[in-house]
């Protein structure tokens, strides 16, 4: 079998394929980033070996159509983190980047690792939908925040004391906001008070995009997987990074495999008769932030909760021990809430709206059979490959 790693961009797709067991490269090429270009890829790697495996880099904006396009002609795809592909091209002899040699580092990543350790790549449209929505609601945050800092440095200068006054946060809000907006209209017109009213504007604006953006989320978490919303501690938009950053649990093989992606499985430390975990900083670490907010909220509300944490500090651990046990046990119940069907998909509405596959005739010595074990269609399916 050959691995074939690919380094994707938007206008084009470096690809090397190497062998499975020992990492010897077995032809290289570069593709366009458009259907004939993927048609192109899959013959060739056709012509290369019978059983293979395409490795992607996990950057879904330049790789999702790359994806659907394998997905739709049968190929078995799975998606290796870029801190993976890091750490293979800093371990060749030969220095240096280029589209091709991160290709093939991707590719030797999944050979030194294995390919049973990578989730398979998994097309969840409703998961997309969710995870573009709370990415630009998060953009949207990170810019309100940017315009705040500016907005109190020119307040600074002009109104001291009303700067002061402001608490953290409180430029959030809309009356706080007409408030300011009322003392700047006394002061006598300059550049700096005609600014600081422009970014007044502007926070009314963002303030309004993000509580619709939140409201739209709620939405869509509760028609698509509602078991999430009542746990304690999981709101709409922890649940919304649970579903975006998940991508599908049908890619993880077991709740072990989960709880590596967000980052909680724990990492040995131990030396001697001394038997230690430490904290894991790899993984998912947006998934990992779902699941400690919470932890923390179970862990200030929930008697349950005390009760656990109080046994494993009574076992040994310490309070930030203790708190990581207790997010590696969430992390096992979210992996199973969602294996789940989702709710929208039980109520007979199908999960992404798709045109069937063109008709696939029966495998050649050079065609593999489509893979029964990858699910999910594509919305855009590639032609039938002659």
């Amino acid at each position: 079998m050959i691995v074939i790693g690919a380094d994707t961009h938007k206008g084009s797709h470096a690809l090397a394929a190497v062998d499975e067991g020992t990492g010897k490269v077995r032809g290289s090429r570069q593709v366009k980033a458009d259907e004939p270009g993927h048609l192109a890829a899959v013959r060739w790697a056709r012509e290369l070996d019978e059983e293979r495996v395409w490795a992607i880099e996990d950057c879904r904006s330049c790789s999702r159509r790359l994806e659907q396009a394998l997905l739709a002609a049968g190929e078995r795809v799975i998606r290796v983190p870029p801190h993976r592909m890091g750490a293979s091209r800093k371990g060749e002899r030969e220095p240096g980047k280029s589209d091709e040699i991160d290709a093939l580092a991707v590719a030797r990543a999944v050979v030194k690792d294995g390919v049973e350790r990578f989730p398979v790549a998994y097309l969840n449209e409703r998961a997309m939908e969710i995870r573009l929505l709370l990415d630009h609601r998060n953009d949207l945050v990170a810019e309100r925040t940017r315009t705040v800092n500016r907005l109190r440095w020119h307040l600074l200068e002009l109104y001291p004391e009303l700067e002061r006054s402001l608490k953290r946060g409180a430029l959030n809000q809309a009356r706080v906001l007409d408030r300011v907006d009322r003392q700047l209209r006394k002061l006598p017109t300059g550049a700096r008070v005609r600014i600081a009213r422009e970014q007044i504007s502007d926070l009314r604006g963002l303030n309004r995009g993000i509580e619709q953006l939140a409201a739209e989320l709620a939405e869509l978490v509760t028609a698509h997987r509602p078991q999430l919303l009542a746990e304690q501690g999981c709101g709409a938009l922890t649940a919304a990074i649970l579903i975006g950053h998940t991508a599908g649990n049908e890619r993880f093989r077991s709740d072990a495999a989960f709880g590596l992606q967000t980052g909680t499985a724990p990492i040995p430390c131990s030396s001697g008769k001394r038997t230690h975990h430490r904290l894991n900083r790899g993984g998912d670490r947006q998934l990992n932030h779902a699941l400690h907010i919470i932890a923390v909220t179970r862990a200030q509300r929930d008697p349950a909760t005390k009760e656990y944490l109080a046994r494993k500090e009574a076992e040994g651990k310490t309070t930030k021990g203790a708190l990581r046990s207790l997010k590696r046990h969430l992390a096992r119940r979210f992996h199973q809430l969602l294996s789940e069907p989702p709710a929208d998909q039980q109520a007979g509405q199908p999960e992404a709206t798709a045109p069937e596959l063109p008709a696939i005739p029966p495998p050649s010595p050079l065609r593999r059979p489509i893979d029964p074990n990858i699910q999910g269609v594509a919305p855009f399916p590639m032609a039938c490959i002659s």
